[in-house]
């Protein structure tokens, strides 16, 4: 009949075809937008008229980027994430960070979040340190240079980093204009961050999220100290002097919305942007704190010279032990509101 005649047009929610996909035939058209319009074309999708964002993510799968992907769907955001291996439907592009990305693939989005990485926890053997370096260095450079030569670039990249760009500092207060620190970690940010500017000379806005110590139930750093904490097996690393700049996972989804949405003439959101909340504490009020939390005690510190034989010398110096007493200057400077600002309240939304 000829109102079945497949015209390329979309559907929408709730009339059994995904987003961005024919109503007739329920797929996207070749060298269509999720809108069908033609990428690139001047046509202004719908997806702008409803004031919503079409998003890529990488590293969906950590605890940032769960969080992140929830917030996304409230807001009824259009969300595809880069995974390894065979994508399984039109909500997922495949990629390997240490190949070529297909411009094609990464063309049409507004927003771009990258966040994968391997984790630097463990033993940084020779073999270990060039899979964190290459997955951040590469898997950046990679998808930076997709962006830049694709036909519709996005409005902005948020590209992770870490405060581990500083080093260990002692008791310096550290800003986004501190330079780099020594050591593997400042030179693995440094170069992590570098790679980006590919993006932003492109013409991309790239905000550089160094991200704290992330306080999350599920996963990261508070995840693997809740056992021996809850078993009354706590307590400080080393001297417990050495500065913990902390953020609650709420508030890194917070700011990141908020770098997002931000003009970035007004604000001045980008380049690098620490997301630590603004009162760091040192290590051992942090252990003080997450010990009455849990209303256990904390009587086990763990020396020096344990760590570095559990970890290695320098991941152990450099994780643990390294003092970073970050301030989140252009969060505030934008407007950002904390939802945490107090440690002890940030433990109790999570654990209590």
């Amino acid at each position: 009949m000829p109102f079945l005649k497949c015209t390329g047009r979309i559907g929408f929610y709730g009339v059994g075809f995904p987003l961005g996909c024919c109503i007739v035939c329920g797929r996207r058209h070749a060298g269509e937008g999720p809108f069908g319009d033609a990428q690139g074309g001047s046509e202004p999708h719908l997806l702008r008229r409803r004031g919503l964002k079409r998003i890529l993510i990488t590293g969906a799968s950590g605890p940032i980027g769960t969080a992140l992907l929830a917030s996304f769907a409230a807001q009824g955001d259009e969300i595809v994430r880069m995974v390894r291996g065979r994508a399984q439907n039109a909500t997922q592009v495949s990629w390997d960070p240490l190949a070529p990305v297909s411009p094609a693939s990464v063309s049409g989005f507004d927003v771009v979040v990258h966040l994968a990485g391997e984790s630097v926890v463990g033993r940084w053997t020779d073999e270990k340190k060039k899979v964190i370096r290459d997955s951040r260095v590469q898997g950046t450079r990679n998808l930076a240079t997709a962006l830049a030569q694709c036909e519709a670039r996005p409005g902005v990249l948020v590209c992770a980093s870490a405060i581990g760009f500083y080093g260990n500092r002692g008791d310096e207060v550290l800003s986004e204009d501190s330079p780099a620190g020594h050591g593997f970690l400042p030179e693995v940010c440094r170069e992590w961050e570098d790679a980006s500017q590919i993006a932003a000379s492109a013409g991309i806005r790239t905000v550089n999220v160094r991200i704290g110590v992330v306080l999350s139930p599920k996963g990261g750093a508070l995840e693997k100290m809740l056992t021996p904490f809850k078993l009354g097996l706590g307590g400080r690393l080393g001297s417990g002097q050495q500065w913990f700049s902390w953020i609650h996972v709420d508030d890194i989804v917070g700011a990141i919305q908020h770098a997002i949405g931000a003009d970035p003439g007004a604000s001045g959101l980008s380049g690098p942007v620490n997301l630590v909340a603004p009162n760091a504490v040192r290590n051992l009020e942090f252990t003080k704190v997450l010990a009455s939390v849990l209303r256990r005690p904390a009587f086990f510190p763990v020396p020096e010279f344990a760590l570095r034989l559990a970890f290695g010398k320098q991941a152990a110096e450099e994780m643990l032990l390294a003092s970073q007493r970050v301030q989140p200057g252009k969060l505030g400077s934008s407007g950002y509101k904390f939802r945490f600002r107090d440690l002890r309240a940030a433990l109790e939304n999570l654990l209590q």
